[in-house]
């Protein structure tokens, strides 16, 4: 699972990894058999999920995009990165914003080798192996220490990672705690899947849970309790592709004024800010 397993292990071409999953969803090929068997299970079984992966996708880089264009922080932690794609942050960053550091956390063995291979050649940029739910290590690491400076406001990315820490894993301290580390005008970006109160909620939240043994969907109000402490910035939590779809910066992007499917308004996004 992106973020979320047992570091050091080696890399189980048998057992589904959210991340390769994920990859296989948004087009990529760093994958394996049993991840396109998962991945087919939404394809072929819940037709428009795939939706999902993108809006996400589309809304992480107009968020980064804004955050590097429309304020001074130029440092971000992207936990739970997955694999590389199109459009990193590092790249949406440092092409508006050449000083900006990034450091990317996961704790998936392939997302590793891949990440290190794809950053080598960026000095601005760090992956750490730590999982998100254990975020001190984060925070002690010496690659976050190397790049990341505490004592400047940090852009704290949330993407896609906390619908899967369950409830009494306390996600709401995950992000109290990297709220309590950063200074007032931090930025923190979260999307999350949605409870949507239909059939296709719960068959997709029955698909994870039944694969990867978790996977947890959210009312509006529990996401934002997720929050707590923080200003979420205009439009608030909304549907993924509905959060300032007028920012055009990626190619996942497929916003514009038009009627969502079921499966977008089931991945909720937002930007909030430390006062």
């Amino acid at each position: 699972m992106a973020g979320m397993t047992d570091e050091g292990s080696p890399i189980d071409p048998t057992r589904p990894s959210i991340a390769r999953v994920y990859d296989y969803l948004l087009g990529g090929k760093d994958n394996y058999a049993v991840d396109r068997q998962v991945g087919d299970v939404f394809k072929r079984d819940l037709p428009g999920s795939l939706a999902i992966a993108f809006a996400n996708r589309a809304a992480l880089t107009r968020a980064v995009r804004e955050i590097a264009t429309t304020t001074g922080v130029r440092q971000f932690i992207d936990l739970g990165s997955g694999l590389p794609t199109a459009d990193n942050v590092h790249q949406v960053a440092q092409r508006h914003a050449p000083e900006s550091r990034v450091v990317y956390v996961d704790i998936d063995p392939q997302v590793l080798v891949h990440g290190r291979a794809l950053l080598e050649q960026n000095e601005r940029t760090r992956v750490v192996p730590a999982d998100v739910r254990e975020p001190e290590a984060i925070r002690r690491h010496p690659e976050t220490l190397e790049l990341i400076d505490f004592d400047r406001p940090v852009a704290v990315m949330f993407s896609a990672i906390l619908h899967h820490v369950n409830d009494e894993e306390d996600p709401a301290g995950i992000v109290r705690y990297w709220r309590d580390q950063v200074p007032s005008g931090s930025y923190f970006f979260v999307s999350h899947f949605r409870s949507g109160n239909n059939p296709e909620t719960a068959e997709a939240e029955r698909v994870l849970q039944q694969t990867f043994g978790r996977g947890r969907w959210r009312t509006d109000k529990e996401i934002e309790s997720l929050l707590e402490g923080l200003e979420i910035l205009a439009p608030g939590m909304v549907p993924a592709p509905r959060w300032r779809p007028e920012v055009v910066d990626s190619p996942w992007n497929r916003g514009g004024e038009r009627e969502l499917t079921v499966w977008e308004h089931l991945i909720t996004a937002g930007l909030a800010r430390k006062p």
